[in-house]
C-alpha cells in the first residue's frame, strides 16, 4: 500500500469495526463524495462513533446504505483502502444500489424503478433546458431592457433560431426515450422498447395534440372488432412508462417460451405485435386517463388551493425525501411539462432544499466551536447548493429534528413567494444554483427565483439559530 494510502488505514479498519466487521459487509462502492455500503445487519453499524473517526465529514444511513461522507478525491483513496482492508472485489454503484435493491419491499422497489428510469433521460432534458433558458433571455422583451437582445442586435437572430431548434428536439421524442430507458430498467431488450416509442411517434398517427385541438381528426378502424382510434402518442409519459414495463415482460416471456431455433426472430416478433396491441386497445387508454388525471389534479390543486397548496408542498416535500417516496415526482414534473409546457413543481421542490440548507447554516452557527459539527455542517451545506439534501437530513436536521422543522417553516414561506410570484421552470432534474438553468424568464423568472431560494435559505438560519439561543437543545444525540 502506497504512502499515500496509509494514513487512511486506520479509519477504514474503525469503520469495518463499526459497521460489524467484514462479515456483515454486503457490498459497497463511492460516488463523489460518498463511502456507501449495504450491509446485512444494520443494527451493528454505530454511525455515532463513525462520526467521530479522523476523515470523515458525517455519516448517514439513507434507505438500506450506510453513507460515509470523505469528500471529492478524498473517496477515491479511502474506497481504494476499504477494498484492501475488507477483502472484497470492485463493484459499481449500480451494483450496490442493486444489492440495496434485494433489502427493499415490493414498494420500495416500484419507487426507485420509476427514479432509474428518468435518470439516464435527464442530462438530455438539462441541456435542453438550458437552451431554453438561453433562447428565453435572447427572445424575451424585459430581459436586458425593453426590447429583445435579438431586436437589438439583429446579426444573432440566426444563432437564436438554432438554440430553438436544438432546444425542442428532445421533447419531440421524449415517449421514446421514456420507452427505452423504462424496458431496460424493467430488464427487457431495449431496442424493442425503441421501436414501441417510435410506433408512439409515427408520423401516419394522427398528433395528438391536432386531435385533441380539433385540428385533425383521427382516423378510425376495425381490430378483431375493436374499433381503434389511430392517435400518436406526443406527451405520453405515463404511457410510455407502462409500455416499457409491458414490453419488458413480453420481451423476457417469449424469450423463455420460445425454441431457441427460431427464437431470434419470433421473439421480438411476437413482443412488438402484441405490445403494438396492447399500446392501442388496453395500456394507451389507461394511459391518456392516468396522464389526464394527474394533470388535472395538479392543475386544480393551482387554481382551488392557490397559495395553501404551495405552502405545503414546499413545506413537507423534504419530509418526503426521507422516506425515498420523491423519486416518483420526476415522472409527474415530466407530465406536467408534457402537457403544459411549464413546471411549477421544480421551483418548490427548490426551495424546500434551501431551506434545510438554511437550516444547516443556523446549525453551524450554533456549533461553530465544534470541529466536527463544521466539518459535517460544511459538506453537507455544499451538497445542498447542488441540490443534493441526504447529506444534510441524514447528517444533521433529522438527526437533531428542531432544524428540519425550521427548515419545512422556511420553505413552505418561500413557496408561497413561488405562488405569488408565479415562477416556474421549463425543465426539471436539477434545482438549487444547477436550478437556474432551467427556469422560465417569464415575469422577471430568474430574479424571483433567486430571491425565493436565498429567502428560503436566510428563514431556515434564522429559525434554526433562534430556536437553538432560546431553548438551548443538547446536541448529545
Amino acid at each position: 500500500m502506497s504512502g499515500k494510502l496509509q494514513k487512511y488505514e486506520p479509519t477504514v479498519k474503525e469503520v469495518i469495526r463499526l459497521i460489524g466487521g467484514k462479515e456483515n459487509i454486503q457490498g459497497a462502492a463511492h460516488c463523489a463524495t460518498r463511502l456507501r455500503i449495504v450491509t446485512d445487519d444494520q443494527d451493528k453499524i454505530s454511525v455515532k462513533d463513525i462520526e467521530q473517526l479522523e476523515f470523515v465529514k458525517g455519516a448517514f444511513i439513507a434507505g438500506d446504505q450506510l453513507q460515509i461522507i470523505f469528500g471529492a478525491g478524498t473517496v477515491n483513496d479511502v474506497y481504494k483502502v476499504f477494498q484492501q482492508q475488507a477483502g472484497m472485489d470492485d463493484m459499481s454503484l449500480s451494483d450496490v444500489k442493486g444489492a440495496s435493491a434485494k433489502k427493499q419491499n415490493a414498494f420500495q422497489r416500484g419507487i426507485k424503478a420509476l427514479s432509474d428510469v428518468f435518470v439516464q433521460i435527464i442530462p438530455g432534458l438539462l441541456a435542453a433546458a438550458l437552451l431554453m433558458g438561453i433562447t428565453g433571455l435572447l427572445s424575451q422583451p424585459g430581459v436586458f431592457g425593453e426590447r429583445a437582445v435579438v431586436e437589438m442586435f439583429p446579426a444573432i437572430t440566426g444563432i437564436n433560431r438554432f438554440i430553438q431548434i436544438m432546444s425542442t428536439g428532445i421533447f419531440t421524442i421524449l415517449p421514446l426515450l421514456v420507452v427505452w430507458s423504462a424496458t431496460k430498467r424493467f430488464g427487457g431488450n431495449p431496442v424493442l422498447g425503441l421501436v414501441i416509442g417510435a410506433i408512439m411517434l409515427h408520423p401516419d398517427l394522427g398528433n395528438a395534440y391536432a386531435v385533441a385541438s380539433g385540428e385533425v381528426d383521427a382516423e378510425l378502424i376495425n381490430i378483431l372488432g375493436l374499433n381503434v382510434e389511430l392517435v400518436g402518442f406526443q406527451g405520453g409519459i405515463i404511457v410510455a412508462l407502462l409500455m416499457g414495463l409491458v414490453v419488458a415482460k413480453l420481451d423476457n416471456f417469449f424469450t423463455r417460451v420460445v425454441p431457441d431455433m427460431i427464437k431470434l426472430f419470433l421473439a421480438p416478433f411476437l413482443t412488438v405485435t402484441l405490445s403494438g396491441l396492447l399500446l392501442f386497445i388496453i395500456v394507451g387508454p389507461i394511459g391518456r386517463f392516468l396522464a389526464e388525471g394527474l394533470t388535472s389534479s395538479l392543475l386544480w390543486a393551482t387554481e382551488n388551493l392557490g397559495v395553501v397548496g404551495f405552502v405545503l408542498f414546499a413545506g413537507v416535500q423534504q419530509v418526503i425525501v426521507i422516506t425515498g417516496l420523491h423519486h416518483v415526482i420526476g415522472a409527474v414534473e415530466a407530465q406536467l411539462i408534457a402537457d403544459t409546457g411549464l413546471n411549477f413543481i421544480m421551483p418548490l421542490m427548490s426551495v424546500a432544499l434551501m431551506g434545510q440548507g438554511g437550516a444547516v447554516l443556523g446549525y453551524l452557527y450554533l456549533r461553530w466551536h465544534d470541529k466536527k459539527a463544521r466539518q459535517i455542517g460544511i459538506s453537507s451545506f455544499g451538497s445542498i447548493l447542488f441540490g443534493i439534501s441526504e447529506p444534510a437530513l441524514f447528517g444533521i436536521n433529522v438527526r437533531y429534528k428542531f432544524p428540519l422543522i425550521a427548515g419545512c417553516i422556511a420553505s413552505a414561506i418561500a413557496g408561497a413567494y413561488v405562488f405569488l410570484l408565479n415562477i416556474n421552470a421549463l425543465g426539471f432534474g436539477a434545482t438549487a444554483v444547477p436550478g437556474i438553468a432551467i427556469i422560465s424568464t417569464t415575469g422577471g423568472g430568474h430574479l424571483h427565483y433567486v430571491i425565493a431560494n436565498v429567502a428560503a435559505l436566510a428563514l431556515g438560519a434564522v429559525f434554526t439559530a433562534a430556536y437553538g439561543k432560546v431553548k438551548n437543545p443538547s446536541f448529545d444525540v
